[in-house]
């Protein structure tokens, strides 16, 4: 999935793994950006008795970049702690639990919010609450409620909420990783004229997203404190108005295990997970690089620009769709670099190539989300294909929670972006047609007010 057990040392370790990032111009608060951070992917429903929730021995950061050097400017950094009322007792709660104060509610989380500017830190939360898991009806009868009160306002001016989700990523992932053979694109076969088997039938996509739920941290966040001058970006054009956001989770260098079960953390802490730009580390990074990939800070990522460059993926496609992508396949014979995806990926898109946008953040590669905070909402009609579909408020501008994130990078990797720096090429018709066969909301493309989206913060719906 988007980072989803995307390197084999964090795919043993949910807790600390950052699975999905977003950064988006609130649609019902335009004046702020909202940034979530999920964890913990892949959480079944039906977990008790003891349900999923953040890791008391981790350190979750939120970081922004507003010059382009891969540095963090600001972060917000999350730290979480758990008590149980009654250890003598198997049940995460001993009856309904009708508040987030209520005594039934036997393990209780909450957290601190540390906001780090420049060699300066300030605590602006602390012992908030995280509501518990979506229990089923008995337990939590009033789950929306019982979340609700679960967002706070920082000293900052800042809104927060930290707990369980729903989860808003969709992807087929059975067929992605089955060599790339995406159900409704086995279509193109026929009409290339190429001859399709029985087993090779053209479907729908199946969502492996559905029906599990995250761990969400969703800050919201006024403009005037990310911009650089703290002042409110208006302009679509001043780089001034564009940030980069990633994601990290860090661990304590040593752990210590002793008699009785207990468990003692020391030492200096050590990033072991990170997230900015969605699929990056699944897809683009290979496999003997994933871990040192998760451990490295967005400044040092020119090292990893040939991944980019000449993406393995966009070499397999001719392969594994023989004659349906020609341009594409000359395209790599030529050994050019896919200069269109370092844009879109890594330095951010410059101005000039889209009319009325730019997200560019400068010269230095960094795999960040960046975001032109001065490109308002799309308020009738957004397109999950972002700017792809014509929607400048979408991916790769910032990341909304609907954003079909796959269908568009796929469609990239296979040569529909490559004319926006060379007027010469034509993509191949294929390129345009790549689709997964999943919709974010069915009929209707804002996915809002749908079961895994909300129209207000924290946006991700109730799991």
């Amino acid at each position: 999935m988007s980072s989803h057990r995307e390197a084999p040392e964090i795919s043993k370790d949910p807790v600390a793994d950052s699975s999905d990032l977003y950064a988006f111009v609130s649609p019902d608060e335009p004046d702020t950006v909202t940034i979530i951070a999920n964890y913990v992917p892949l959480q079944a429903p039906a977990s008790g008795p003891n349900f999923f929730e953040f890791g008391d021995d981790v350190s979750y950061q939120i970081h922004i970049d507003r010059n382009g050097d891969g540095v963090a400017d600001l972060t917000y950094q999350f730290m979480f702690s758990t008590k149980v009322l009654d250890a003598k007792t198997f049940l995460y709660n001993t009856g309904p639990v009708q508040s987030i104060n209520d005594a039934h509610l036997n393990r209780r989380q909450s957290y601190t919010v540390t906001r780090i500017e420049g060699k300066s830190s300030k605590v602006v939360g602390q012992g908030l609450p995280c509501p518990p898991c979506n229990i089923g009806p008995l337990s939590t009868p009033n789950y929306a409620s019982l979340a609700g009160a679960c967002v706070r306002k920082l000293s900052g001016g800042e809104r927060v909420f930290a707990g369980q989700r729903a989860e808003g990523f969709y992807v087929d992932l059975g067929s992605i990783f089955d060599l790339g053979d995406l159900r409704p694109f086995q279509q193109l076969h026929a009409t290339f004229g190429l001859n399709v088997s029985e087993l090779d039938k053209p479907g729908t996509g199946v969502n492996a997203g559905k029906g599990v739920n995250v761990h969400s941290i969703a800050l919201q966040i006024p403009k005037t404190v990310l911009s650089a001058h703290g002042t409110h970006p208006s302009s679509v054009g001043a780089r001034s108005s564009v940030i980069g956001v990633w994601t990290t989770a860090s661990r304590q260098k040593v752990r210590m295990l002793g008699s009785g079960g207990a468990v003692t953390d020391t030492g200096p802490w050590v990033q072991v997970s990170r997230l900015g730009m969605p699929l990056i580390n699944e897809v683009l990074i290979p496999m003997g690089s994933k871990d040192y990939w998760n451990s490295t800070s967005p400044g040092q990522d020119k090292q990893f620009a040939s991944h980019y460059a000449k993406p393995e993926l966009s070499s397999l496609l001719p392969v594994l769709y023989p004659k349906v992508f020609p341009n594409l396949s000359a395209l790599n014979a030529s050994g050019k670099a896919r200069a269109d995806l370092e844009a879109i990926l890594l330095s951010g898109i410059p101005s000039g190539i889209i009319p009325g946008f730019q997200n560019y953040l400068g010269p230095t590669l960094t795999d960040t989300l960046k975001l032109n905070m001065a490109v308002p909402p799309t308020r009738s009609g957004p397109s999950n294909l972002g700017i792809l579909g014509g929607d400048l408020a979408g991916f790769p501008n910032g990341r909304r929670v609907f954003d079909d994130v796959t269908t568009i990078e796929l469609r990239a990797l296979a040569g529909a972006t490559y004319a926006l720096v060379d007027k010469s090429y034509k993509p191949d018709a294929a390129a345009g047609a790549v689709s997964q066969g999943l919709t974010s909301s069915g009929t209707d493309t804002t996915a809002m007010g749908t079961a895994n989206y909300l129209a207000s913060f924290p946006y991700l719906g109730t799991p």
